[in-house]
């Protein structure tokens, strides 16, 4: 079983290389911990606005969070690594040729996550906390044994996350329609009862509240979500996925009349089928978008009520307006530039099709604020638009300066991330400010539509001059 695990981590270290750069990726975990420290180091002026218990919510809920998109795997994973790595085997569908039952090889496959990204992710985080602390001492934080409890419990927010979703991506392999029917239920539920929730139900995390007051009990409860799940997950494994011979209705030539003479309709109707056929289909948007935007609006919605010099919905605005840039990965993902090498085209085409994907997609956050809003306080539906259009054009102006066509991979690289994080990072802090003064202020964000008009003039030269092909 050791030679098993031991073969994925190597399996896991060597993709990630070949995908992201070798050099590039082992930036990451060090970035982390730099970004870690310095945010740390400012900890006693957050005290000055948050109680140690809330800085420990948005911890353990970040890596809740952060749990459940490494668990994804069952959703994409499958069709990401056959059109990234063609027929190359993995150890995960070696069940057949290994004298190992399939179980076994999976159980190995979820260690194998919880070890890899435990030392990608949490451990530098928890040590560049732990650093912080020892420099400016910030309450209990800075005694050895909190630090050290505090990793315990981030882990088992990990862990919860990963165990979960793991789980979901079983439900998924057996029937991909009972688990959107089920998450897009969840989120409307949420997105219900959001406004008569009490603040305090968010502390009844296992491992927050195993966190703030250890207890057997809770240990036991955070134990046994994440082993129930994974067993769930294990017992009704599925690891063959016969594929049904497919066809489908010349859709594109009907969906191009829809857009009319639109200049790009060719390429948005393209882009609009990919995402319909591809894994997951148009559950993308409620996998990866609408049920983290709904736990998310849960949470400010909460938030608010302790501190509400917080403007909710200019959060929320900024939250989405983040969200949103998701979706141009996802336009991006599977198809690459090679595939119209022989059409007169070149990246900055591409890139400018894609563009015009990604603004039909942000209908759904778009349509998604505007009914928030309505709920929440009408007096404020300007200004959130606003403030959302304009951070989302940002994001997606950084993004692809950054990335090009390839953000799921050039995202990963610890330079590019770096660069990617200290010029979203500080723009986000300062509307979280701006907006405790009122939602007006946040205006001031229009001035960035001029500033990202630029960035992508300077990335359709950037990117053509280095991955247009010279004849």
């Amino acid at each position: 079983m050791f030679d098993i695990f031991k073969s994925m981590l190597k399996e896991e270290w060597r993709m990630h290389s070949n995908l992201f750069g070798n050099n590039g990726f082992s930036l990451f975990p060090v970035f982390i911990f730099l970004f870690t420290f310095f945010v740390s180091l400012v900890l006693p002026i957050f005290r000055e606005i948050f109680t140690y218990a809330q800085i420990a919510l948005g911890m353990h809920y970040f890596f809740l969070l952060l749990g459940s998109m490494v668990g994804a795997f069952g959703l994409m994973g499958r069709e990401f690594m056959n059109r990234r790595f063609g027929q190359a085997s993995m150890i995960a569908y070696s069940s057949r040729t290994l004298p190992v039952s399939e179980r076994l090889i999976f159980a190995n496959f979820l260690v194998k996550d919880v070890v890899y990204y435990f030392a990608l992710y949490v451990l530098p985080f928890v040590a560049g906390f732990a650093l912080a602390a020892a420099l400016i001492p910030a309450g209990n934080f800075h005694f050895p044994f909190t630090l050290l409890f505090l990793l315990l419990t981030l882990s088992l927010s990990f862990m919860i996350g990963l165990s979960l979703v793991f789980f979901l991506s079983t439900i998924y392999a057996h029937s991909g329609k009972l688990l959107t029917l089920g998450l897009l239920a969840g989120c409307v539920f949420l997105l219900s009862i959001s406004g008569n929730l009490d603040s305090g139900i968010f502390y009844s995390l296992p491992s927050l509240s195993f966190f703030l007051l250890s207890s057997k009990s809770q240990f036991l409860l955070s134990s046994g979500l994440i082993i129930i799940p994974s067993a769930l997950s294990l017992f009704f494994l599925k690891v063959d996925f016969p594929q049904a011979k497919k066809s489908f209705p010349n859709s594109f030539s009907r969906l191009c009349g829809k857009f009319g003479s639109y200049r790009y309709a060719a390429f948005v109707a393209k882009d609009f089928l990919d995402l319909k056929r591809s894994e997951g289909g148009f559950g993308k948007l409620i996998f990866s978008f609408l049920l983290p935007a709904a736990l998310i609006w849960m949470l400010l919605s909460a938030l608010g009520k302790v501190l509400p010099a917080l403007n909710i919905l200019i959060l929320i605005s900024l939250v989405l307006g983040v969200l949103s840039s998701s979706m141009y990965n996802w336009l991006t993902e599977y198809d690459i530039f090679t595939s119209y090498a022989f059409f007169p085209l070149k990246v900055s085409d591409m890139i400018r099709n894609k563009l015009n994907s990604y603004l039909f997609l942000n209908l759904v956050p778009f349509i998604l604020l505007i009914l928030l809003t309505l709920k929440k306080d009408p007096a404020f539906l300007l200004p959130t638009l606003l403030l959302f259009l304009s951070i989302s054009l940002y994001m997606v102006s950084i993004l692809i300066y950054l990335t090009g066509l390839s953000p799921s991979i050039n995202l990963y690289n610890g330079r590019t991330f770096a660069v990617y994080t200290l010029s979203v990072m500080p723009l986000l802090l300062v509307n979280v400010i701006l907006s405790m003064f009122g939602p007006y202020y946040v205006l001031v964000n229009l001035l960035l539509v001029p500033l990202a008009l630029y960035l992508l003039g300077q990335s359709f030269r950037k990117w053509d001059r280095i991955e247009s092909p010279r004849f």
